[in-house]
């Protein structure tokens, strides 16, 4: 079982938070630093402000040298394909091929109300994502000298050189997730090399990757080339002391968050609680870090959990 770092940068983190999470995180032996793609909080000020998510990973991949690093999930609504193309291909070079790459439709809508971007209905975002995938894999898997077009019912491309080229070929890793019944399977085994399902009930996920499974032996895809995943809080202790405090230091109810995550507790509550998620199929863990100040929440994982379960 893989763990991964995942933060919210949107409830309240500049660069200096974000970049000294990435740099613990890999230095602690945490395979990957992923980062939300949000322009306003949920709760709370927010303060300092959001911080746009490509920006930001391009710094962090000059900052870093071995980690992995990525979204969950760019939103499809917040960005032109072609654009998006040229900003994950950029990061991707600045990395030296450690990027990879999550994208969804977008639901928060007042994030676009504050922000002056248009929120179409569902079934528009979703044709739309369909769209993008469709241009950014095209764009970045172009022959060097071709050139790239598209006609889609949102987006048109015409003539394109389909540059820059990612260094990663024949383009990063796509990561797709959700809880849609049909639409979502079908775009993960089409385009994504791992589908993940975030903070949902073990009874939920497991349909939902089995879905997946469905979708992706229907293509005629190797049922091995799909990666599955979870995200969950974090809020671990070495005791129950300690739990109770790292809860109540992130704002959250300690029967609440053990009631919806395995990673809340002690590291051998949190073992014996990922061994059913283990047996479903998860791969891969992004463990929510809320508290951006408690690196040390992370150095308890690293030391007490993973070694456990890698």
């Amino acid at each position: 079982m893989e763990f991964r770092a995942f933060i919210e940068p949107q409830q309240g983190a500049g660069y200096a938070d974000q970049v000294a999470v990435a740099q613990t995180a890999e230095q602690l032996g945490f395979a990957a630093f992923f980062r939300s793609d949000h322009y306003l909080a949920m709760s709370g000020d927010g303060l300092p402000g959001p911080t746009d998510s490509w920006v930001t990973l391009g710094a962090i991949a000059r900052e870093t040298s071995s980690i992995r690093l990525g979204t969950l999930v760019t939103s499809a609504t917040f960005r032109y394909p072609g654009p998006l193309a040229i900003a994950v291909a950029q990061v991707d070079d600045m990395s030296s091929g450690r990027v990879e790459f999550g994208l969804g439709s977008g639901w928060f809508e007042q994030e676009h109300q504050a922000y002056g971007i248009p929120f179409p209905p569902l079934r528009e975002r979703f044709d739309r994502l369909s769209e993008q995938l469709a241009i950014l894999t095209g764009l970045w898997t172009t022959e060097p000298g071709e050139t790239f077009d598209y006609a889609g019912e949102y987006y048109t491309i015409t003539g394109s050189p389909a540059l820059p080229k990612p260094t990663q070929r024949p383009h990063p890793p796509i990561v797709i997730g959700g809880h849609g019944a049909k639409r979502t399977p079908q775009l993960a085994a089409q385009y994504a090399a791992e589908f993940n399902i975030p903070f949902a009930p073990i009874g939920v996920a497991e349909k939902q990757y089995q879905r997946v499974a469905d979708a992706v032996a229907a293509v005629g895809r190797p049922a091995d080339s799909m990666v599955y995943s979870s995200a969950f809080v974090l809020c671990a202790g070495r005791n129950d002391g300690e739990v109770a405090r790292r809860a109540a230091a992130i704002g959250r109810d300690l029967d609440e968050l053990r009631s919806n995550s395995p990673l809340v507790g002690t590291p051998a509550e949190i073992v014996d609680n990922l061994g059913a998620w283990k047996q479903i199929g998860v791969q891969r863990v992004y463990t929510q870090l809320l508290d951006l100040s408690d690196l040390a929440h992370l150095e308890l994982l690293a030391s007490k959990v993973m070694p456990q379960l890698l």
